[in-house]
Order: C-alpha cells, then structure tokens, then sequence
C-alpha cells in the first residue's frame, strides 16, 4: 500500500485551515496552490448560489462576466496536474479543492466532458480516487 506523502489544497483560507488542522499531526506537508481555487465567478462572486448554478453552464467556454470561464479553471486543474504527474508520479497524494476543482479531474482524469459535469448532479461522498496517468 502507498502511503499518502503530500496534501494539496486551495489556497484560500477554508480549504487550507481545514487541511491544517486534519494533518497538523500526521507530518504530511499541506501545500496551498492557487491553481486548486473555485472557478473566479467574477459579479457573482458572494451571490446566492442559485443564481450561480442557474448560470453555470452558459460559462464553460465565455467566463462569467468578471471572472473565468470552466475552460479557464480546468486550464489551471491541467497545469497543476502536469506538474503533479512530473514530480510525483507514482506517488499517492490528496487533493482538496472545489467544485472546479472536481471538474477538472474529471475532464483531465476521466475525459468527462465539462458541459456533462457541471449539470450533473452533485453529490456528496467521502472520497474520490484518481489515477493519473497522463494528461
């Protein structure tokens, strides 16, 4: 079995504190990479999130006005994979993101395309296991 060497996690302050308090005593290094942030949701930024998700997949290619598109957050879910697979190939390592963040496994990981991905259905599980391989 590989044991987990490295956590990963956003860089905004939810993710990192929580991935801060779970590893404070286990020696796993938490690493905060900006790559792993939600999808920048530019003027609906802080709106309710119906109104998010009512708008979700009229921006997977033209950002949401202000903000980015999921083509441009799953563009930096593939650099940060690239490096990943570079550096740590073989290795087992966590991952905690957002829901862009997701996305981009998903589309890089498992080719699933990101129009399927942000209208489907989410729901909650402790855990998911990737394999990366390439990109």
């Amino acid at each position: 079995m590989i044991s987990l060497i490295l956590f990963f996690c956003s860089d905004l302050q939810r993710l990192y504190k929580t991935g801060e308090i779970a590893f404070v005593d286990r020696n796993i290094p938490v690493i905060r990479d900006m790559r792993l942030r939600e999808c920048n949701y530019g003027d609906l930024t802080k709106r309710p999130s119906g109104e998010v998700e009512s708008a979700k997949v009229e921006h997977i290619i033209v950002p949401f006005p202000n903000g980015e598109s999921y083509e441009m957050s799953a563009a930096r879910m593939r650099d940060f994979l690239e490096d990943l697979l570079r550096d740590y190939e073989g290795k087992k390592v966590m991952i905690i993101g957002h829901r862009a963040t997701q996305y981009g496994l998903e589309y890089w990981i498992k080719k699933i395309g990101l129009e399927e991905s942000v209208i489907a259905t989410w729901k909650w599980q402790p855990g998911w296991t990737y394999i990366l391989e390439k990109i």
